[in-house]
């Protein structure tokens, strides 16, 4: 299984909150299993267990040796360190701007808890990329996936986005959701098609909606994630993590790629302030 070229993040649980507009307490309370899809080098699973809430991570990453993921996880902060010392305010959070070296110590401390909790507990940490999932349908309660989708159009095309938005929908319970951050590439380009990919999710029983994150301080930058949710689907029992079932993958629904190229109507915004990009 190959690696694609996308940045080794490796983010903290107060992070993953941040991006996703959730708290500590929420994630405690779930009724099921969380998937954080792609995973990278970050705490979340570690750090989540301790709240009561478990986690699955799946990413083509975890199929390498522990010294490929942790040569690629340094490359990233080593990339975000560069990013950083060149422009504070765009890509590190709020209040971090001017203390940088605080913000990446954070990251060490969850790669840390990364390497050690994927070597003591393999079975979190699923070797899978998008859009093949090895999970039955409705199995977690709720779904994250940040920086990829729309982070890299590049590899992903418009029917490639659709495709894995089906996918994570369907390993997710029809009462849980499914939400992705951010809704523009590392340009700070707003994904040009999303109305028209909305209206498709829409046709196949998928609500979307597009909800504005407040800052969680109070020099943080308001942003906005979509949110995902199955409608009229079959309620599933939720699986705890040792219960979940590996199934062959779903063959991809079909689409039209012809709905997805952009029309002379559609203008491609670019990203505001407040959807300032961070890698």
């Amino acid at each position: 299984m190959s690696h694609p070229p996308t940045l080794i993040t490796s983010r903290p649980l107060d992070e993953y909150c941040r991006l996703f507009g959730l708290t500590r307490s929420s994630l405690g309370t779930l009724p099921g299993p969380v998937l954080d899809c792609p995973g990278g080098a970050a705490g979340l699973v570690a750090e989540a267990r301790a709240l009561g809430c478990q986690v699955i991570a799946a990413d083509p990453l975890y199929a390498l040796p522990a010294p490929d993921r942790t040569a690629l996880a340094r490359a990233g902060r080593a990339a975000i360190a560069t990013a950083a010392g060149t422009d504070p305010g765009r890509y590190l959070p709020g209040g971090h701007a001017h203390r940088p070296e605080k913000y990446l110590r954070s990251w060490d401390r969850a790669h840390r808890l990364f390497a050690a909790d994927s070597a003591a507990h393999p079975d979190r940490y699923i070797a899978a990329a998008l859009p093949r999932l090895p999970f039955a349908e409705g199995t977690f309660a709720l779904t994250l996936s940040s920086y990829l989708l729309f982070a890299y159009p590049e590899l992903f095309s418009a029917d490639d986005q659709l495709a894995a938005l089906l996918e994570l929908v369907r390993v997710t319970a029809p009462e849980g959701e499914v939400r992705v951050h951010p809704l523009y590439d590392g340009s700070g380009r707003r994904c040009p098609h999303l109305p028209e990919l909305r209206a498709i999710l829409g046709a196949h029983r998928i609500s979307t909606e597009i909800r504005r994150v407040a800052p969680s301080d109070p020099a943080g930058r308001p942003h906005r994630i979509l949110i995902l949710r199955a409608v009229n689907r079959r309620s599933s029992r939720l699986r705890t993590p040792a219960g979940i079932h590996r199934t062959t993958a779903q063959p991809a629904r079909r689409t039209d790629a012809r709905a997805l190229s952009p029309q002379p109507s559609t203008r491609a915004a670019g990203t505001s302030a407040a959807d300032a990009p961070t890698p």
